[in-house]
């Protein structure tokens, strides 16, 4: 797949300047004229790198890279600010805003290119990361796992998984569910770092299944938060007529009407409290099965690994 640059400047000359600079980069890029118009492309879009001019109509460039790097599924894609020859207060806000690099026009080319090149390489590592939430994959999360392990800590592996979704996007369609995804992975997010350590960690297992681990004392508070979280969110992912009666009206293998429930969480704690844990694949199977005890709850519920 190729890399995935959006270019935004207000003037198209130096729209067409970049463009000429990084064609034989073999780069996909993409174009918006104004802050508005970024945004919109950088929330629908999958992205490798930002090229954002500092002065432009409607958002300027640090409110747009303020809003990139405030957003929790966002703040991974590197932003490079381009700013007037000798802006020196352009630059130092730039890079306030949360930029990653800074460029001056008139721009050297092979400078550009370089500093581009550069950026991707210190990103390379998120690169393994889930295309739709940018949340590290399945790679990063074995690599966790076996730390975890051979750390002989106290830990707490969360498996999370949205329930009903097959239903929700066969009614409303992939795009309304990736939406569901990534405000799913918003949320995860939000508790973790409201609740969490700093050495918390969140993955992307893939479709609607999510991980976090944590130790032993915060798994609960998080678990309590999604929980809590999700639940508020839930009813703007439908329209009126389903958010009212609590059901979407879907369809069995046999093709006879279901009263489908909305969306809910089911969670799996796995943790060495009680237990000891030498491989990964123990994680992944005691998680399953906690996964499928929650899943006999009513709603979002989550469910701890007690035994011995």
């Amino acid at each position: 797949m190729p890399i995935r640059i959006l270019i935004v400047d207000d003037d198209p000359d130096i729209r067409d300047v970049l463009k000429l600079t990084l064609a034989e980069e073999n780069y996909e890029i993409m174009e918006a004229g104004d802050g508005e118009e970024a945004l919109k492309i950088v929330s629908s879009k999958p992205l490798d790198l930002v090229l954002l001019d500092y002065k432009m109509p409607k958002i300027d460039g640090r409110q747009v890279c303020r809003l990139i790097k405030k957003d929790l599924l966002l703040r991974h894609l590197p932003v490079i600010m381009v700013t007037g020859k000798g802006e020196i207060n352009d630059k130092v806000d730039g890079i306030d805003a949360g930029a990653d690099d800074y460029v001056v026009k008139p721009f050297e080319p092979k400078e550009l290119v370089a500093r581009i090149k550069m950026i991707l390489r210190r990103t390379q590592r998120d690169l393994e990361a889930n295309p739709l939430t940018r949340l590290p994959g399945n790679v990063s999360i074995l690599s966790e796992l076996i730390k975890r392990i051979e750390s002989k800590a106290k830990f707490a592996v969360c498996y999370v998984d949205l329930d009903k979704f097959k239903a929700y996007n066969d009614t409303y369609g992939f795009e309304h569910g990736d939406e569901v995804i990534k405000e799913t992975a918003r949320v995860i997010l939000r508790s973790v770092n409201k609740f969490g350590s700093p050495e918390d960690f969140v993955g992307h297992i893939g479709g609607d299944d999510f991980v976090f681990v944590t130790t032993l004392e915060k798994a609960e508070p998080i678990c309590k938060a999604v929980i809590e979280d999700f639940e508020k969110t839930t009813p703007n992912f439908y329209n009126e007529t389903d958010r009212k009666r609590g059901y979407i009206i879907g369809h069995d293998r046999k093709g006879q009407e279901q009263k489908i429930p909305l969306l809910s969480l089911s969670i799996g704690v796995v943790s060495n409290e009680f237990r000891k844990i030498d491989h990964v694949a123990q994680i992944g199977e005691i998680g399953a099965e906690l996964k499928a005890l929650a899943k006999q709850l009513e709603r979002s519920n989550y469910v701890k690994d007690q035994r011995k």
